[in-house]
């Protein structure tokens, strides 16, 4: 990979194994993840064996969602210009598009995607979890969306996660910010299993999964996302409105108090 934030490898040839690859960072999502991210996904979509995409982290965190300290850079507001479509709302903007359209190709990729948690998941990392087929949960996962705590939304998840819980769900942890475990996960449809070891699930899908035509499970996908689809508009409205939440007075000075000091916005 070219920024060194994932691992992968073929764990079976109809596997590709996306291990998240910083977990002193709590793997949180940045360029460079983002980056490294659509380039395993090319590496599954130019392999005719792979029919599952695993993506899965080590230790106690599968990912804490948008890395706080680039997202209070000096320049992350500031303005901007390029072909992406939100001249003019600043490079939060810019970011918060790739974030989404990472989402999206997950979503749509013509592969089967399991994501695999094993502790604790938060903003874009509920994100990409959301935008998976399929999530596996241990025990130790916990699921939180506490982005208002710091002024912001998550506008990108929340497209992919309505799809997955409905709005119900997705607007209680909005609201409220307070995590699921991972029993009241599957209750409410934001994982699929849960179990110790996911690889009992991995070879139940197998089994069936590598006697298909691969193209089958794309023309599945395909016509799946047809029937509930993700817009530009939606894209747009999600954009438009991180970045305009982004730029409200204190949010950035408070997510660097964060980054640095681990402090939330209200602790003085």
């Amino acid at each position: 990979m070219s920024h060194g934030t994932v691992r992968v490898q073929h764990q079976d040839p109809a596997v590709l194994r996306i291990t998240l690859g910083r977990p002193e960072r709590g793997n949180t999502v940045d360029s460079d993840l983002i980056a490294d991210l659509h380039e395993a996904l090319d590496t599954a979509e130019k392999s005719d064996t792979c029919r599952l995409v695993l993506i899965d982290s080590p230790g106690q965190v599968f990912c804490n969602g948008m890395d706080m300290a680039e997202a209070a850079g000096e320049d992350a507001f500031g303005p901007t210009s390029g072909s992406t479509g939100d001249e003019g709302l600043g490079p939060a903007a810019t970011d918060g598009a790739g974030f989404f359209r990472l989402l999206r190709r997950i979503t749509e990729l013509p592969r089967l995607t399991l994501a695999c948690v094993d502790g604790r998941v938060a903003g874009g990392g509920v994100g990409l979890a959301a935008a998976c087929d399929l999530v596996h949960t241990t025990e130790r996962g916990v699921f939180s969306l506490p982005e208002a705590l710091w002024g912001l939304l998550p506008c990108s998840v929340l497209p992919f996660l309505i799809r997955r819980t409905g709005f119900r769900t997705a607007g209680t942890m909005t609201l409220t910010t307070l995590p699921l475990t991972a029993q009241e996960a599957v209750r409410r449809g934001l994982a699929d299993e849960l179990s110790p070891d996911p690889g009992v699930l991995v070879r139940r899908l197998l089994s069936r999964l590598t006697k298909l035509d691969g193209r089958l499970i794309g023309e599945a996908k395909s016509y799946l996302c047809a029937l509930h689809p993700l817009t530009a508009e939606t894209e747009q409205r999600a954009v438009t409105a991180f970045a305009r939440l982004a730029a409200a007075p204190g949010v950035r000075e408070g997510m660097a108090r964060f980054a640095a000091e681990g402090r939330y916005p209200w602790e003085r």
